[in-house]
C-alpha cells in the first residue's frame, strides 16, 4: 500500500479543540481508517507544522479524500505528499539505468 506524508497546521480553532480535547488527536485517527487510509506514525513539530503524519493508503484518491475531508472542517491546514521506501526507490533508479544501458 502506498505510504503518504501528511504534515498539518492546525488553524486557531484547531489550537482552540486540542487544548479543550486533546484526545481529539487519536480521534481523528479512527476516522481517517474509516475513509480508507490508516495513520502508522505519528509526530507532534516544532516549527512550521505542527504535526508530522505517516499514513498508508491504497491510492491518491483515498489520501485526496482524508486531505478534504479534514480540511473542510477549518480546525487544519494540510500538505499531502506521497512518500517512497528507499529500497524501493534504489529499485526504480536501477531498473531504469538498465534499461537505458541494456549491456
Amino acid at each position: 500500500m502506498p505510504t503518504y506524508i501528511l504534515l498539518s497546521k492546525l488553524t486557531s480553532e484547531g489550537r482552540k479543540t486540542i487544548r479543550e480535547k486533546p484526545e481529539r488527536l487519536k480521534e481523528v485517527n479512527k476516522e481517517i481508517e474509516a475513509w480508507g487510509a490508516k495513520v502508522i506514525m505519528q509526530y507532534s513539530l516544532l516549527g512550521p507544522y505542527d504535526f508530522l503524519n505517516i499514513v498508508d493508503a491504497p491510492n491518491n484518491d483515498a489520501i485526496t479524500r482524508v486531505s478534504i475531508e479534514l480540511g473542510s472542517r477549518g480546525t487544519i491546514e494540510l500538505m499531502s505528499m506521497p512518500a517512497m521506501e528507499i529500497d524501493e526507490f534504489l529499485k526504480m533508479i536501477n531498473t531504469r539505468q538498465r534499461k537505458r544501458n541494456p549491456i
